[in-house]
C-alpha cells in the first residue's frame, strides 16, 4: 500500500493555442484553434499522482463555474480526492492561457481568480489532511503565504515536503528553504532562485549548492530533453531521459512531479524515483495539453518492462 500524498496549489481552465511562432511585443499572429482542457499546477501534479497509482487528496479552490464543474470532473476520473476542495462563491476559475509554437514549446499567462482564495484559514481547517498524510506537495500559483504555512506545517508534523518553485520568485526565506526535502526547479528557476547562470551540468551543479547551502536537502532539477539532475550534500547525479518528438510540453515538469513522489511514497530510491518520473513526463510531451496528456500507470509500466528487457 503507498503512502498518502497530500498536494495543495492551483487549479485552472488551460485555453490553448496552436502557434507557428511566439508573438513578441508589439506582434499580432493567427494561432490555430482553441482548446479548452483542465490545467493549474496544483490539479496537473495531483492529476498525475491519481494517474499514476498514488493515494491522493487535492486542496485548493475553483469557482462554481462550469470551468469549476469540468475540473472536477477531469480529476474524480483520474482518482483525486476532491472532497475537501473548495469552491469559491465570488471568484471565477483560475484561467491560463497557453500559445504552443511548432517545436511544442509553450508560453503561458495565467489569471488566478479563485486560487487566490488558497488561504491560511482554509489550509487550517483542513489539518486532518496533514496529520494523515505522508508527503506535502506543492507549487507556487497560490498566495505565498500559504505556500510558507502549509510547508512550516508539514515540517511540523514530520511529513516530506516537496516543492516546485513555479513560477519562481526571486528568492526563497531561508527558514523555509531549510524545510524543504527536495526543490524540484527547471533550469530557468534554479537560476533565478540561485541568482546565477545555468549553461551547463557544472553551472547547474554550481546553482544547486548555493541553495544546498542554506538549507534544502536535495535539488531535483528538471532539464527538458536533456533530462534530470539530482544535487545533494553527498552526490551529484544525472539521469536521462527518452528520445520522443515533443508535440506539448505544457504539463510536463507537473507529470514529472507527480510520477516523482508516487514511486518515493512507494518507497523507490532517488534512481527507480526519478527513472519513474523521466519515462511518465516523456509520455506526457507526446501529446497536447495539461491533464490531457498525462500517462496511466500501465502505459509507463509497458515502457519500464520494455526497457528492463
Amino acid at each position: 500500500m503507498s503512502n498518502k500524498i497530500l498536494v495543495i496549489g492551483s487549479c485552472n481552465m488551460d485555453m490553448v493555442t496552436q502557434v507557428e511562432n511566439m508573438p513578441v511585443a508589439g506582434e499580432t499572429i493567427l494561432g490555430s484553434g482553441l482548446q479548452y482542457i483542465p490545467g493549474g499546477k496544483g490539479a496537473n501534479q495531483a492529476c498525475a499522482v491519481g494517474s499514476l497509482g498514488g493515494n491522493v487528496t487535492l486542496l485548493g479552490c475553483i469557482g462554481r463555474d462550469d470551468f469549476g464543474k469540468l475540473q472536477l470532473m477531469s480529476l474524480q476520473n483520474r482518482n483525486v480526492d476532491v472532497t475537501s476542495l473548495k469552491q469559491s462563491s465570488k471568484s471565477n476559475t483560475g484561467i491560463a492561457i497557453i500559445y504552443v509554437n511548432k517545436y511544442g514549446n509553450n508560453s503561458i499567462v495565467v489569471i488566478p481568480g479563485a486560487n487566490s482564495e488558497v488561504g491560511i484559514e482554509y489550509l487550517q481547517q483542513q489539518d486532518n489532511h496533514f496529520k494523515e498524510c505522508d508527503f506535502v506537495l506543492l507549487q507556487m500559483e497560490i498566495p505565498l503565504e500559504s505556500i510558507y504555512y502549509a510547508i512550516k506545517r508539514a515540517h511540523e508534523l514530520g511529513k516530506k515536503v516537496i516543492l516546485n518553485p513555479a513560477p519562481a520568485p526571486d528568492s526563497l526565506p531561508d527558514d523555509i528553504l531549510s524545510k524543504i526535502d527536495y526543490l524540484t526547479p527547471n533550469e530557468t528557476e534554479i537560476s533565478k532562485l540561485s541568482n546565477r547562470p545555468v549553461e551547463n551540468i557544472q553551472e547547474v551543479e554550481e546553482a544547486a549548492k548555493v541553495l544546498l547551502k542554506k538549507g534544502v536537502k536535495n535539488l531535483l532539477i528538471t532539464m527538458g530533453e536533456k533530462g534530470a539532475c539530482l544535487v545533494n550534500h553527498n552526490t551529484t547525479q544525472v539521469f536521462g531521459t527518452r528520445k520522443v518528438n515533443a508535440v506539448d510540453t505544457t504539463a510536463a515538469g507537473d507529470c514529472f512531479n507527480g510520477a516523482f513522489v508516487v514511486a518515493l511514497s512507494e518507497g523507490k530510491d532517488h534512481k527507480e524515483a526519478i527513472e519513474f518520473a523521466n519515462i511518465a513526463s516523456s509520455i506526457a510531451v507526446t501529446r497536447s495539453g495539461a491533464q490531457s496528456s498525462i500517462p496511466l500507470r500501465q502505459e509507463v509500466n509497458l515502457i519500464l518492462s520494455k526497457e528492463a528487457n
